[in-house]
């Protein structure tokens, strides 16, 4: 297999660093938001499904057939009735309405579905809906739900829980990572949230099987923040409910009553969750009686599946890892681009990094080509901003931010950050130092921390990373404790769907960032609704978040996923992950 010297020269420097470390791994990545990737490579483009010859090296999208899938360990082919998958830990919280991370949500789609649901186009279409309209004035959504849908415990789906679920969201107590009101818009929804009133007046049950919302203008999230909210039961959610107060609902994170196509069984913390069939699913129970997600990480994870342990898990797409997974012959490689991108934030609470200057400094001082080649050799490109080149809304007209550590030094210097004796910049009596949460393992930070060490010493700046597992990064960025940390972003397939990462107040903007003009070309964005004015608006956002630096944008990859070819019925795409699909699944 080749080598990868630029990693090697990574991990060589590494050593000259003092890391606190602990376990965990993984792409560090998070729902609700994520871009794709520039297409590359020296073949054809293969598109979403279409399968790829691995004969000529490197292939750059598609689905890479196995060779031999005769060679699949018996470790796996003896499990007749059990999958199972691989992926990193999650952080126990199986609610639709509060799971963030991807992993989380792996397992919320497993045990939830809505009423409408992303398709692998990035449109939506119903589920759990018989039908959906929308008033010629955008301003009334009519849902009307299938018949004889359960809840996994047998008790019976209908617009009551519909109702109570988008009222939850509007609760003042709700702390999760959606905001109804400003997605949604509906009538009422800010008076319940402000305790004025004891119902939203917007949300109207017709009847057990149809349910209508008022909206109090067109929104352009309003579908997905509606229709594409999985439902929880009113009588098991909500039996404790009191307006006001939601702390109860922390206590059935682990406890889940949902709707989908599987039941959850037992979840480990540390070693995995699993899974039985829901008898009472709508569309009858899954072919695979047992699901189990087992938790590895960037040390584990291929090493699991060449064992036969796991059947299928994500790999970090390198040239590398291609030949690997090749290399094994019972393993089907699927190679897409991610709706998603990786970026490095700052902590905008903290004076340091309020200047845009400094944040312009470090991310020109910083060789973030040097760092995507060493990862993803070929797979990866850097970006720019946080929109995907699948978007309808990306635009390329911004500042590339290219390596060029003499601007980087003018900047600091414009900024008053001013070279001491000891060689480290320093501005009324404080030293820039960065302090670096990483998630560890993970490939990434270790191509980041030795060239951000190298070149930001080079301007004068301490990098000190502080190594430990992704749930505990989350924590950090939650209670705002660290300088800077890397992390990646799912995007919907909606620009819109970004702005509570951005806007000032966010539901999701955990970094402190605030800008104006930001907040206002979110706002208009949101309201527009014809797909051309929506590109100009989205193409002046992108340009000013790009030179006010909220992040440094670091790349947009492709995902791969090696999985045993003993199954079959995957069917993943940019916009759909295979969560959604588990029902589909079979063992040959």
């Amino acid at each position: 297999m080749k080598k990868s010297w630029v990693i090697f020269l990574c991990l060589l420097m590494s050593l000259t660093l003092v890391l606190s470390a602990c376990g965990g791994g993984g792409d560090a990545a998070e729902p609700t938001k994520e871009p794709a990737q520039e297409q590359q490579g020296n073949e054809p483009e293969k598109k979403g499904g279409e399968e790829a010859s691995g004969d000529s090296g490197f292939v750059n999208e598609g689905i890479v057939k196995a060779s031999d899938p005769g060679k699949s360990p018996a470790t796996a082919t003896s499990r007749t009735d059990t999958l199972i998958i691989g992926m990193q830990a999650p952080a126990g919280i199986f609610h639709p309405l509060y799971a963030e991370t991807t992993y989380d949500n792996y397992v919320m789609n497993t045990l939830f579905k809505a009423m409408l649901e992303v398709q692998k186009d990035g449109t939506y279409a119903p589920v759990l809906a018989e039908k959906y309209e929308v008033s010629p004035d955008n301003l009334t959504h009519t849902y009307k739900l299938k018949e004889g849908l359960k809840f996994s415990d047998g008790s019976p789906l209908t617009a009551e829980d519909v109702a109570f679920t988008i009222t939850v969201l509007h609760d003042k107590a709700y702390d999760g990572p959606s905001d109804i009101i400003r997605n949604a818009k509906i009538k009422g929804g800010k008076e319940y949230f402000d305790g004025k009133a004891n119902s939203i007046e917007g949300i109207k049950i017709i009847d057990p099987l149809t349910i209508e919302f008022t909206t109090i203008e067109p929104s352009a999230l309003a579908q997905s923040a509606i229709g594409a909210t999985p439902i929880i039961s009113k009588a098991y959610y909500g039996k404790d409910y009191k307006q006001g107060n939601l702390s109860y609902m922390n206590d059935l994170f682990t406890k889940p009553l949902g709707n989908g196509p599987y039941k959850l069984e037992k979840f480990q913390a540390g070693q995995d969750v699993s899974f039985v069939a829901n008898e009472n699913y709508f569309k009858g129970a899954p072919k695979i009686p047992k699901l189990i997600y087992k938790f590895t990480n960037e040390e584990t994870n291929a090493q699991l599946l060449q064992t036969g342990e796991t059947d299928m898990d994500f790999i970090s797409a390198n040239l590398d890892n291609f030949e690997l997974l090749q290399s094994m012959g019972f393993l089907d490689v699927s190679l897409f681009p991610t709706n998603g991108y990786g970026y490095i934030a700052f902590n905008h609470n903290r004076a340091k990094f309020q200047d845009v200057k400094v944040r312009q400094a470090l991310a020109i001082g910083l060789n973030r080509e040097e760092i995507v080649e060493a990862v993803y050799q070929g797979y990866a490109d850097v970006i720019n901003i946080p929109q995907s080149k699948l978007s309808w809304s990306y635009t390329d007209e911004v500042n590339k931010y290219e390596f060029d550590l003499e601007k980087a030094k003018q900047l600091l210097e414009e900024a008053g950050w001013k070279v001491g004796a000891d060689g480290v910049r320093e501005k009324d009596g404080e030293k820039f130092k960065i302090n670096f949460a990483a998630t560890s393992p993970n490939v990434v930070n270790d191509a980041i921390i030795p060239v951000a060490q190298a070149n930001y010493k080079e301007l004068g700046i301490e990098f000190v990373a502080e190594q430990m597992d992704f749930n505990a990064v989350v924590e950090k960025r939650k209670k705002g404790d660290f300088d800077m940390l890397f992390m990646a972003w799912a995007l919907t397939p909606d620009p819109q769907g970004a702005q509570n990462v951005f806007i000032t107040g966010g539901s999701q903007n955990e970094i402190g960032y605030s800008n104006k003009k930001v907040d206002e070309l979110f706002e208009k964005g949101g309201k527009t609704l014809d797909v051309e004015e929506r590109k100009a608006i989205y193409k002046e956002l992108y340009q000013e978040i790009n030179e006010d630096m909220p992040y440094i944008f670091m790349y947009q990859r492709r995902d791969m996923w090696g999985n045993n070819a003993r199954f079959t019925g995957l069917d993943m795409t940019p916009y759909r992950n295979f969560s959604y699909g588990v029902d589909s699944l079979l063992i040959n």
